[in-house]
Parts: C-alpha cells; sequence; structure tokens
C-alpha cells in the first residue's frame, strides 16, 4: 500500500529540474550557478529600471528624444537579459538532452 501512495515529494521531484549537465557538479557548485544567475538577473533589472527612468527623465523633464531613445533601448535589454537569463536551464537541459 505504501508503494501505491503518492506524497508530495514524488510530485515535486517530477517538477523540478534535474540539472542537466550541471547534475555532476556538487552541491556547491551548484550553489555558486544559482548565486551568479541570482546577481545576473539583479544586474539585468537595474539596468532596465535605470532605462525607464532614463526614457522618463529624457521624455518630460529634459525634452531630450535621445535620451528618451536611449532609455528605450536600456529597458529592452535589461528585460531580454533577464529572459535569457532565466531560461538558461531549460535551454541547457534540452541542448544537453538533444546531444545525447
Amino acid at each position: 500500500m505504501d508503494e501505491d501512495q503518492e506524497d508530495i515529494d514524488s510530485i515535486i521531484g517530477g517538477i523540478a529540474p534535474d540539472w542537466g549537465p550541471f547534475a555532476a557538479v556538487g552541491d556547491q557548485a551548484r550553489t555558486m550557478i544559482q548565486v551568479i544567475m541570482a546577481l545576473a538577473i539583479l544586474i539585468c533589472m537595474a539596468i532596465a529600471i535605470w532605462g525607464a527612468a532614463k526614457q522618463r527623465i529624457g521624455s518630460t523633464a529634459m525634452r531630450d528624444s535621445f535620451s528618451a531613445e536611449q532609455g528605450k533601448g536600456l529597458i529592452v535589454a535589461g528585460l531580454t537579459g533577464v529572459f535569457i537569463i532565466g531560461s538558461l536551464g531549460t535551454l541547457f537541459t534540452i541542448i544537453y538532452g538533444m546531444s545525447i
């Protein structure tokens, strides 16, 4: 009866990523990878926020269209970086799975 009973660990274990090519690294290395990715996401978010502020200040206070366009570019670059970094785990797992 214990084998038929499913608990939360089997459900969560089925959803959690298996780390693909990074499965062989130790816990400390995984933690370092997570910290580096989190730091990169924070930097990209800061770039997007800086771009939003630059766009807002350029378009209203100073009437500087060049600064406003620069701000739009920073917003796009920051949010694109967040998306790419957030998707790296999935991309590595897909590429690693296709190469096996």
